[in-house]
């Protein structure tokens, strides 16, 4: 298990606003070697989109119809020439052996898609776009 971050407000906490949004299109970004451009149906008529750091762990074409949980008051910005308007959330975890035993890693390097998994935070059931998560 990772390190904890110190523990923050509620009053802070709460303002996150967490949403659950269907994906439309994924394709790999033009520009960036780990994103896919995401377009998400998160209840609102124009949708967004969002540029996610998954390309090593996720085919675009097997993404579309998912939903995930998005943070969908964060700020956009530019990513590599591409909006970013929110955050796919998704856990992330060291691959382990037969064993057990956490996958090798080199000192001093953040392990890559070889060493760990990432998986996208879904919803076990289907549910409107938009719809709060609490």
């Amino acid at each position: 298990m990772s390190e904890l971050l110190p523990e923050i407000a509620y009053d802070l906490f709460a303002k996150i606003d967490f949403r659950v949004a269907t994906i439309l299109s994924a394709e790999v970004h033009p520009n960036a070697d780990k994103l896919l451009k995401i377009r998400l149906d998160d209840g609102t008529p124009e949708g967004r989109q969002v540029c996610a750091g998954i390309k090593a762990w996720y085919d675009p074409s097997t993404l579309v119809g998912k939903q995930v949980i998005i943070v969908a008051n964060l700020e956009p910005r530019q990513l590599r020439g591409e909006i970013s308007a929110g955050m796919i959330l998704a856990a992330s975890d060291l691959k382990t052996d037969p064993k057990g035993e956490p996958a090798a890693i080199v000192e001093g390097q953040k392990p890559g898609p070889d060493e760990r998994d990432v998986i996208l935070i879904t919803v076990d059931r289907s549910v409107k776009a938009g719809s709060k998560v609490s």
